[in-house]
């Protein structure tokens, strides 16, 4: 037989059998501790595994709908970076805390609660104080989308029943997107421009 090296020791020997992969006693019972180590790990990787899908399937699907809801929130500050408020005049220079504001609400249409057309960067005064400020959003908004997009949105008034497996889905989806846009916003332009909230540009949707 050809000489092997030993899976422990590393030294050349000649094996007695074809399947022999350590030089001597000693070596083969190090190797089998290693072997069995290395199973126990394997093993107690998947019961972890097990354990965290069991609690997870215990969860209630309102806590994947907020997992995912702050996902598509975070993308939409990313995305909208460079603009002021959809609902008044505060610039993107703005030093205040920037919401992700629904144009129609997730209790009035859920099913459109994760829609980019339906969610844009909005200052807290507007977004919290005011109740999005939808007087001032929605002549914005149809400036932004056009009025058969707006026109849309205003039609969808059915309710969803996500999946917690689809929320899963989006979440991981829309934190990678709002990953590289930060990105892309951190080597793009200094985060204070006097200029980059004058007027509310094209979005990408």
């Amino acid at each position: 037989m050809k000489p092997k090296t030993c899976k422990v020791c590393r030294a050349k020997f000649t094996p007695a059998r074809p399947l022999q992969t350590t030089c001597s006693i000693p070596c083969a019972l190090e190797w089998g501790k290693k072997q069995l180590a290395k199973k126990q790990a394997k093993e107690a990787r998947e019961e972890k595994a097990k354990d965290k899908a069991k609690r997870e399937a215990l969860k209630p699907r309102s806590h994947w709908i907020a997992l995912a809801q702050k996902a598509v929130n975070r993308y939409v500050r990313a995305r909208d970076f460079h603009e002021g408020c959809i609902s008044c005049h505060l610039p993107a220079s703005w030093d205040g805390q920037w919401h992700a504001s629904h144009f129609r609400s997730t209790a009035a249409a859920s099913s459109v609660r994760f829609h980019l057309w339906n969610i844009h960067k909005a200052c807290s005064v507007c977004n919290n104080h005011k109740s999005g400020n939808l007087a001032a959003y929605t002549p914005r908004l149809v400036a932004l989308i056009g009025q058969e997009r707006v026109d849309w949105l205003m039609a969808q008034n059915q309710r969803a029943n996500y999946s917690a497996e689809y929320l899963q889905r989006l979440a991981s989806v829309f934190n990678k997107k709002a990953a590289r846009q930060e990105r892309r916003n951190a080597g793009d332009m200094p985060k204070h421009s006097p200029n980059s909230g004058a007027q509310l540009g094209a979005v990408s949707l």
